[in-house]
């Protein structure tokens, strides 16, 4: 028997969330495990494994997990603590604060995106740099 390897962080151990198709939800939804959704979900999502929406799947509110693949509709705002994955069909309105980034041809993204670790970023002030009279004259 094949032993299964995981990317990402992903616990093998965890469980599957699954919203199917015709399926609305109104309100929040925590999970210490991965979910899918191929229905449709009016509120915030935080999830400490996976999140896969659907080719029909749509989500409007905020979504907070550790890895996101897109394949349908998803409006609000986008935290993302390792990668977020759209693919060629995802359609993608909000601002987003991700690991990394993977887009394939075809997407939709419309808003903001940062990238990398934040709080280093953010934390970390920028020292400047004294000017010297030569580099004034110049």
């Amino acid at each position: 028997m094949a032993k299964q390897t995981s990317n990402y962080g992903d616990n093998l151990n965890q469980s599957i969330n699954i919203i199917s198709e015709g399926t609305l939800i109104k309100g929040d939804i925590s999970a210490n495990g991965d979910i899918r959704i191929d229905g449709e979900l009016r509120g915030n999502i935080k999830a400490k494994g996976r999140l896969v929406i659907g080719p029909k799947g749509k989500v409007e509110g905020e979504v907070d997990c550790n890895n996101i693949e897109v394949s349908g509709y998803l409006k609000g705002k986008i935290s993302v603590s390792e990668l977020l994955t759209m693919k060629s069909s995802a359609r993608i309105f909000g601002d987003v604060i991700a690991g990394k980034l993977s887009v394939e041809p075809g997407s939709l993204f419309t808003g903001t995106c940062t990238m990398g670790d934040t709080k280093e970023q953010y934390e970390k002030p920028i020292p400047k740099e004294p000017i010297s009279k030569e580099q004034k004259k110049v």
